[in-house]
């Protein structure tokens, strides 16, 4: 195997377990709203996330583990995918709130923090803010 297949079967491997996390996020009140499943089908476009894969996914998303980036900013570019899932049908279940929180844990968010990076986020969210102010607002908000 070269590097580069190495490297790509990595990069893969982390959008899997990314399009899972938000397979995950969108399916915790248990149905699938067409908002939802929307959003999913252009998100796994912009993953690669192939047919296959995209249906295994959403028959097991706890298959593929979440692997947190390490730059804050490419955290934040997830959470808002997060987010946005979350928000999709504008009806924020408290399951869905404490499952954003768990992921929001998971991407390497500081356990103290999490709370008000969430509310943040979601805040955001209701302002329909794009992902460049996004992520902006979230690096600025102790400033």
């Amino acid at each position: 195997m070269s590097f580069s297949d190495l490297f790509d079967s990595e990069f893969k491997n982390r959008n899997k377990g990314h399009f899972s996390a938000i397979v995950r996020v969108a399916i915790a009140d248990g149905d699938l709203s067409k908002e939802e499943k929307e959003f999913l089908d252009k998100l796994a476009i912009r993953l690669e996330i192939s047919p296959a894969e995209y249906e295994e996914i959403l028959e097991n998303p706890l298959k593929y583990p979440i692997n947190p980036p390490y730059l804050h900013s490419q955290r934040l570019e997830r959470l808002y995918d997060l987010t946005r899932m979350v928000y999709a049908d504008h009806i924020l279940g408290p399951r869905q709130k404490e499952i954003l929180t768990k992921f929001a844990l998971a991407l390497g968010f500081t356990p103290g923090n999490v709370p008000y990076i969430v509310d943040k986020a979601l805040s955001l969210l209701v302002m329909n803010v794009d992902l460049d102010t996004f992520v902006y607002e979230m690096t600025n908000m102790n400033k």
